[in-house]
């Protein structure tokens, strides 16, 4: 019996020393990111009873069956999937608004207004010089700014496409790290410390790549993950095992992005990957929406210029040159050649009949009309997906509180712990001392 007695305090002495340890390691990594808090599985140790009689059992202590890590699995995908639905949003507001920004500070809209402003004033006399040079820098200005705002608005798309190029590169990255950890906890022994380390840095790149796409997984018996991103027609997984498949990306003429996983086209719903996508396409439509406004004028202008006389006599001749906002520009600077008069007019004609029939021209194109209207579309798409963007933040900031409740190290929960896990390993190793002095007393019997 006193022997039996000697084992049970050793057991209960080497698991609360097991419990102190993990103890320890949940203190000292509290502020680690990606740290899951660990707890120990205590089983009771048994054994079948004497004479090999199984029916009697003789209870023998306790050991530490496994080293449990407090992580949900459903919880930790929840996270993940609203954390990719974030950054998707996210990713394209900040889009979105870089692309605002280009528009209205470049200020094509006072630009248009200030051109019909000089064309109503020139009316007033066709034939005064300092009104038609007025005419002609409020076209140089409109046409400037028109310039300016394509170059804006091209710097935000290659702005775009280096970000999204980065992501592609990370997930790669990502995606040969995690095939790296399923081959060592192919190979890590179960509930080993060493293996809960591993699932720490498993579950670290799967939130790191959720970031940047959204993603599926599925876990194996052995710890290892296979991960889907996104969704593409064979649903061939970007890790398995130890094998991964290459993500890339390819940009089309008008700026926009396409993805491809080992060249099957890739479609992406979640993660910064899917947002800067959705910004590159609205920019893509806004900039075909400013082409065709600056085609517009320079046509209408031109068009109105070629029915009527210039200030010399001689006939009109094109003001504008260009069919894009990048190349829209003064055809000529020398302000008699403004067609105010009507086809056959004398030199110096005080008629403005052309003049009255261009700025006709331009009310029915209406191109500030026209140029709010484009504002008014990134304003308003901008205004809407950051109410979007935050109401799925709050939704994921509410999923990451959830899992920190479970995973995270609560101090005073294990200032607890280590006051009662030193209490049980000096009552172990009292029960030691009992079972010592009763050997010491048989031993004195005489």
């Amino acid at each position: 019996m006193a022997s039996d007695l000697l084992s049970i305090g050793l057991s209960g002495a080497k698991a609360a020393r097991i419990g102190l340890d993990v103890t320890a390691q949940n203190i000292a990594n509290a502020a680690t990111e990606g740290y899951v808090r660990r707890s120990i599985g205590l089983t009771e140790v048994a054994s079948t009873g004497y004479n090999q009689n199984v029916r009697d059992v003789s209870l023998s202590g306790v050991r530490v069956e496994k080293i449990v890590r407090n992580a949900d699995a459903f919880r930790q995908s929840e996270v993940r999937r609203t954390g990719s639905d974030t950054a998707r949003a996210n990713a394209e507001v900040n889009g979105l608004s870089n692309i605002e920004s280009a528009l209205e500070q470049s200020g094509v809209y006072p630009a248009i207004t200030g051109f019909d402003a000089a064309l109503q004033k020139l009316k007033e006399d066709p034939v005064d010089t300092s009104l038609r040079a007025s005419v002609i820098e409020a076209a140089r200005t409109m046409g400037a700014t028109f310039q300016i705002a394509a170059k804006e608005m091209d710097a935000v798309g290659k702005g775009l496409q280096f970000e999204a190029s980065d992501g592609v590169t990370q997930v790669n990255r990502i995606a040969g790290e995690l095939a790296r950890t399923n081959m060592r906890l192919a190979r890590a022994a179960d509930a080993s410390s060493d293996q809960t380390a591993l699932l720490d840095q498993r579950d670290k790149l799967l939130a790191d790549l959720s970031q940047y796409g959204d993603i599926t997984t599925s876990l194996a018996q052995d710890g290892s993950v296979t991960v889907t991103l996104g969704n593409t027609a064979t649903n061939d997984p970007l890790v398995s095992g130890g094998a991964t498949r290459m993500l890339a990306m390819t940009t089309a003429a008008d700026g926009t992005l396409a993805y491809t996983l080992d060249g099957a086209a890739l479609t992406l719903a979640g993660g910064s990957l899917a947002g800067q996508q959705l910004a590159l396409g609205k920019l893509a439509q806004l900039r075909g929406d400013l082409d065709d406004l600056a085609d517009t004028i320079v046509t209408r202008v031109n068009d109105a210029q070629g029915l009527g006389t210039d200030r010399d006599g001689a006939a009109g001749a094109d003001l504008l040159t260009g069919s894009t906002a990048a190349t829209i520009a003064l055809a000529t600077s020398d302000p008699a050649k403004i067609a105010t008069a009507p086809a056959g007019a004398l030199k110096n004609s005080r008629d403005a009949g052309n003049l009255d029939a261009m700025r006709a021209s331009l009310s029915v194109a209406d191109p500030a009309g026209r140029m709010d209207a484009i504002l008014f579309d990134i304003s308003a798409t901008v205004s809407g997906r950051t109410v979007t963007r935050d109401a799925l933040a709050t939704i994921s900031g509410a999923a990451r509180t959830a899992l920190a409740a479970q995973t995270g190290v609560d101090l005073d929960t294990e200032g607890v712990n280590l006051v009662r896990y030193q209490q049980a390993f000096q009552a172990s190793g009292r029960v030691m001392q009992v079972a010592a002095s009763l050997f010491d007393s048989l031993l004195q019997i005489r």
